[in-house]
């Protein structure tokens, strides 16, 4: 016979950062609030799917009903520079900094040293193609390597320039300079730590 509470628990625990007690406490949690809220809980999950989307051009999840993004439909934005990061939740750090007005693309994770992880190689490669086949300012002539200052980030970062290399050419690359302390995720960053990382980019 299923036992809910094992169920639902096990399932908490598959989110990112949650252990078995935590996911436990959760449940609990459900248990003891009024039915009306764990029915909103239950409602919000259900639409999740149908509310938010992948944007074909950033790759990021996102509200909305257009053919892209906001950001990427926002013609105010510089297309001529790139920034790459990690996951959905660096871009909304870098956004909350409120200095950067280029475009984006989220890899989708990490490269760790033991071989493990995955980024979106071939959708990055159409991007910058894409980019590189604009013409006069709106051309592609920066990619900025938004990263995490880890040990799984700078092996991405390494990844990346190894991909890019047969554009250097064409385009800069460059990496967040001092702001960010070695170790640090950019997603936890405040404002001012990734203002200060973007001010301070470095060709890498």
């Amino acid at each position: 016979m299923a036992n809910a509470i094992d169920d639902l628990a096990s399932a908490f625990a598959k989110l990112p950062g949650i252990g078995p007690r935590q996911a436990r406490r959760f449940v609990y949690h459900l248990l003891a609030a009024p039915a009306s809220e764990r029915a909103a809980l239950a409602k919000a999950v259900g639409e999740l799917g149908a509310a938010v989307r992948q944007c074909p051009e950033c790759l990021r999840f996102a509200n909305g009903s257009g053919p892209v993004c906001n950001y990427c439909a926002d013609r105010s934005r510089d297309d001529a520079e790139l920034m790459l990061v990690e996951k959905d939740q660096d871009l909304a750090a870098v956004e909350r900094a409120g200095t950067w007005r280029g475009r984006y693309f989220v890899l989708g994770g990490v490269l760790t040293l033991s071989g493990k992880g995955a980024i979106r190689e071939k959708e990055l490669l159409k991007r910058i193609e894409k980019g590189l086949a604009d013409s006069g300012q709106t051309a592609l002539k920066e990619v900025v390597l938004a990263l995490s200052a880890t040990s799984e980030g700078e092996h991405t970062a390494d990844r990346v320039r190894e991909l890019l290399s047969p554009y250097r050419d064409r385009i800069r690359v460059s990496a967040l300079g001092r702001g960010l302390s070695t170790g640090s995720e950019l997603e936890y960053s405040d404002a001012e730590t990734v203002r200060a990382a973007l001010r301070n980019r470095h060709e890498s």
